[in-house]
């Protein structure tokens, strides 16, 4: 099996020992993205704001393995509080088109960086 490791110049860096997302088997597996800059400083500070980061940096990453979001087949959002459910939901909407990837939203106690949102997903090629 030949996989390749991919990142993007203008997403987050990675916080630890892991690729941002890495090509398998026809799948592109794409690392948990919270909403940090290129230089690794958190922005945002509503849920809405930082799922926007978020969001933008899965994009970024996700166009640099040559695909696009329609290639998206399921993501997962980490929320630390359930209760932005709504508002991390609109700005998702925004980034993609039915057919809509299948998705997981789960609550959790904590993120890296002390964030509130983070969004990891799968991309198929072809």
């Amino acid at each position: 099996m030949t996989k390749f490791a991919f990142s993007a110049p203008d997403a987050a860096p990675p916080v630890g020992p892991y690729s941002p997302a890495v090509a398998a088997v026809g799948f592109v597996f794409l690392s948990g993205q919270i909403p940090v800059d290129g230089d690794g400083n958190v922005v945002g500070d509503t849920a809405a704001e930082q799922a926007g980061q978020a969001m933008h940096n899965l994009q970024a990453l996700v166009r640099n393995t040559g695909l696009s979001m329609a290639d998206v087949v399921k993501t997962t959002i980490f929320l630390t509080d359930i209760a932005d459910f709504a508002a991390v939901n609109e700005v998702y909407a925004g980034y993609f088109e039915p057919p809509y990837p299948a998705r997981s939203t789960v609550q959790v106690a904590a993120l890296p960086k002390g964030v509130r949102v983070e969004v990891e997903a799968i991309a198929m090629r072809g």
